[in-house]
């Protein structure tokens, strides 16, 4: 394994239970979780991008119960 001289870690991060930590393997584990973060976060800016065009559903949910 490379390591960089200056700190000694190595150059490459280590894998989650011994598979890459970007591949998208099915069911309960470490890759599902960052896999729901990121998608998360796209959904959340996605949201923001909808609400800043006019299309709040909030706002349309608390314009109706008013």
């Amino acid at each position: 394994m490379n390591t960089n001289k200056t700190t000694e870690l190595p150059t490459e991060a280590k894998a989650y239970n011994g598979a890459d930590r970007n591949a998208w393997i099915f069911g309960w584990n470490p890759q599902q979780e960052l896999w729901n973060g990121r998608l998360a976060m796209i959904g959340f800016v996605a949201y923001l991008f909808w609400d800043l065009a006019s299309y709040s559903l909030v706002r349309d949910v608390l314009h109706l119960i008013r």
